[in-house]
């Protein structure tokens, strides 16, 4: 499908006038023109999660990039151009990521690629990528970028990775929780990265991963699974995806009951575009998630947050501002946004014109380190570290309370820091 900037997600007043309001913050920035984009359209395609086992992730990934490219345009676009988004399925499938890739760039036309999450996607998508030469800047989450394991062609500009997440929520979660854990994973590149990393991070800890349980992404019951758990788990560490997400968390509870079992540490993951106050989750009370981007506004978020929200149109809860029963993946979404932001200031520090510079564009992405807090990065500010086409920023950690997300705790940009292991700059295009 193909859209200019649009999408079946109509905002509210309220959300468009703060949205104008954000749009006046950005203008500020003096990286814009604050009038409306003109000149020949800028088609950036993007590969998106309609269907499939990352459908909620996708709708939701589709809202912030329209409302990203509708303030981007509204003061000035890029370069003067107006960004027109093109979006095709690739039903969370990595055969049909390659094809998706290779139908943006051909069919369509498009300067670039971003916008893929699931890190199997990713991988099968890659190297198609590579071999057209097109820039691919990827919304997800696992190391395989910064592992060397893709091309110079690919770049995550808009989210942490998995290694870097761990590493700075294993002291606080082995300090806090216990040293005895068991992992929940779902069995492909993302859940492998997450069994990897955290046995590391907990062994340096002098904590033990004691027992590893490997699921499919597509199933759907997990009974026969919890079982697998050792009785001597102190932490249960839970990272799932996928349409059974809702199922794996009362299962869980129904396995241990209320006041039973470990203690719980998940990656919002496995909840995300779901109601914590849904029936059956109440023994998460107390429970503690990783996040990205909070969820529930903290009471110290920062100046640009709630015009974000507003942009994207989502409440103080999480939530639509059209429908309080539809919640967003917010701790992942804002990556499209920031990604976003990213791509029009690389474009417009090499004075991008078309194909023929998309070289030029890589290596302009990859002298940009410092990206700051404001309305284009309203996660939090971030490094972007070129030789490994990887971003770093901050991390959440937060308690249910009350059957609401409250943040307890904020890792530093230095806590995820790690050695590189790849040098793209090195690699011919």
């Amino acid at each position: 499908m193909m859209t200019k900037v649009s999408s079946a997600f109509t905002p509210s007043r309220r959300a468009v006038l703060a949205g104008m309001g954000a749009a006046g913050l950005l203008a500020t920035t003096g990286l814009v023109r604050p009038v409306a984009a003109q000149g020949a359209p800028m088609k950036l395609g993007f590969q998106l999660h309609a269907t499939g086992i990352g459908a909620s992730y996708g709708r939701w990934y589709q809202r912030t990039a329209d409302a990203a490219a509708k303030m981007i345009n509204d003061a000035g676009g890029i370069g003067g151009r107006p960004i027109e988004l093109v979006y095709e399925d690739d039903g969370t499938d990595p055969k049909r990521g390659a094809e998706v890739v290779d139908k943006l760039a051909n069919q369509h036309g498009c300067e670039l690629i971003l916008g893929t999450l699931f890190s199997h996607v990713v991988m099968g998508s890659a190297p198609r990528a590579g071999e057209l030469k097109i820039p691919y800047l990827v919304c997800s989450e696992g190391y395989h970028v910064a592992s060397g394991a893709l091309n110079r062609w690919t770049l995550q500009p808009g989210i942490t990775d998995v290694r870097s997440q761990i590493s700075a929520m294993a002291p606080w979660v082995a300090a806090n929780l216990g040293k005895k854990v068991t992992m929940v994973f779902p069995d492909y590149a993302f859940g492998h990265d997450h069994r990897d990393f955290f046995t590391a991070a907990m062994k340096a800890q002098g904590g033990e991963v004691i027992a590893q349980i490997a699921i499919p992404p597509t199933e759907t019951s997990f009974t026969q699974y919890l079982p697998q758990i050792p009785a001597e788990t102190e932490v249960l560490y839970h990272v799932m995806v996928g349409p059974g997400v809702l199922t794996f968390v009362k299962e869980l509870g129904e396995f241990y009951g209320p006041g039973n079992g470990p203690k719980l540490f998940g990656f919002i993951d496995s909840l995300e575009a779901v109601d914590m106050a849904t029936p059956g989750l109440e023994f998460l009370e107390g429970s503690h998630f990783w996040e990205a981007h909070c969820r529930v506004k903290p009471a110290d978020a920062g100046e640009h947050e709630a015009a974000y929200r507003a942009a994207v149109g989502v409440d103080d809860n999480g939530a639509s501002l059209a429908d309080a029963a539809d919640v967003s993946t917010y701790s992942h979404m804002f990556s499209v946004w920031e990604t976003l932001f990213f791509i029009k200031q690389a474009m417009e520090a090499c004075s991008y014109a078309g194909p023929a510079d998309r070289q030029k564009l890589v290596e302009t992405m990859e002298g940009i380190s410092d990206l700051p807090y404001g309305i284009e990065r309203p996660q939090g500010a971030k490094m972007f570290n070129g030789k490994t086409h990887q971003v770093f920023g901050t991390q959440n950690i937060s308690q249910v309370q009350g059957g609401k997300l409250v943040r307890v705790h904020q890792t530093s940009m230095a806590d995820g820091a790690y050695e590189d292991a790849v040098d793209y700059t090195t690699m011919a295009f």
